[in-house]
């Protein structure tokens, strides 16, 4: 087992980015005045040729990585999510998605865990927006080593990926020693048989430790750590309805337009189960330390043992 690491998943892509770079000279990086804040800057400071500050002007970042992207380069933008996804939205639709090109999209500081950055900036609708773009891929990996992994299985994907990265440093539970990262596939972490929890980004932790507790009390959840949206992992989703019959979703998003919603839609059309989203529900959120907000939000391990336990009815 290699070391576990409490580490933000912004920091990690920094330096995954920095990994690749090694290897590859046709990556580039572009950045709207907030390096190190989504810790591009560690990318900078190893590459300062290949990294490009486009200012607090996230549209023109998202055209010029078009551009880059059509002159053969492997583009990485990053901005806050809020503003990757919000106030870029256009550009990513018909610049990026629309011609299909090769460029990355990095939103960082997403969800509540920004925390004291307040409501502007708890950016939880970007998995919601990039879904619906067509030919976009949407990643939320869930700690240090699944960033790392696919921040490098986007790099090889020939086409738009947009990454979710998170303010808050937590705790590493993948082993690199044996994890695999594979794009729209889905991973069991636990096994289960009354319910499974389908779980994505940083809140995965939080599940896996709710599930661990439930199971000291004799309940039998199975869990499911889901780190790409879009496309979603069909299979593992149809074979948690047809074995547990039940199906709860968890994110740090806005249970509209999230995974749980693309789980309903898988399992309303293949096989229908009773499906729970548990999320931000259709709020915005508000100023307060990160740790505290999972919990306000019932997001924290605790908060997820209590949910569960209410909608199995133990």
């Amino acid at each position: 087992m290699a070391e576990s690491k409490k580490i933000a998943t912004r920091e990690s892509f920094g330096m995954a980015l920095c990994e690749l770079a090694a290897e590859h000279d046709d990556i580039v990086v572009l950045d709207a005045d907030l390096a190190a804040a989504t810790k591009t800057e560690i990318f900078k400071k190893a590459y300062p040729d290949r990294f490009f500050d486009c200012g607090i002007a996230e549209g023109n970042m998202i055209g010029t990585a078009a551009g880059l992207a059509a002159a053969g380069k492997v583009p990485f933008a990053a901005s806050f999510a809020m503003f990757a996804t919000g106030r870029a939205y256009e550009q990513v639709r018909n610049s990026v998605g629309y011609p299909h090109l090769n460029v990355k999209i990095a939103g960082s500081h997403a969800g509540i865990t920004v925390g004291e950055d307040g409501a502007t900036h708890q950016c939880c609708e970007d998995l919601a927006l990039m879904r619906t773009i067509p030919g976009m891929v949407v990643l939320n990996p869930a700690d240090h080593y699944e960033m790392i992994a696919a921040t490098k299985a986007a790099y090889e994907y020939n086409g738009p990926v947009y990454i979710r990265l998170g303010r808050l440093a937590i705790d590493s539970f993948n082993d690199p020693d044996n994890y695999s990262f594979e794009i729209g596939k889905g991973i069991t972490l636990e096994e289960g048989t009354e319910a499974t929890v389908i779980a994505t980004g940083l809140v995965v932790y939080e599940a896996l430790k709710a599930v661990r507790a439930l199971k000291e009390k004799g309940v039998s959840v199975r869990l499911v750590n889901m780190h790409t949206i879009k496309p979603i992992d069909k299979d593992i989703i149809i074979k948690a309805a047809k074995e547990t019959g039940r199906i709860i979703t968890v994110e740090e998003h806005n249970i509209i337009g999230g995974l749980g919603e693309a789980v309903a839609a898988v399992t309303a059309e293949s096989c229908p189960v009773p499906v729970t989203r548990i999320g931000v529900e259709d709020t915005f959120g508000h100023s307060g330390p990160a740790v505290g907000l999972l919990a306000e939000f019932g997001l924290d391990a605790a908060g997820l043992e209590k949910k569960i336990s209410e909608i199995l009815g133990k």
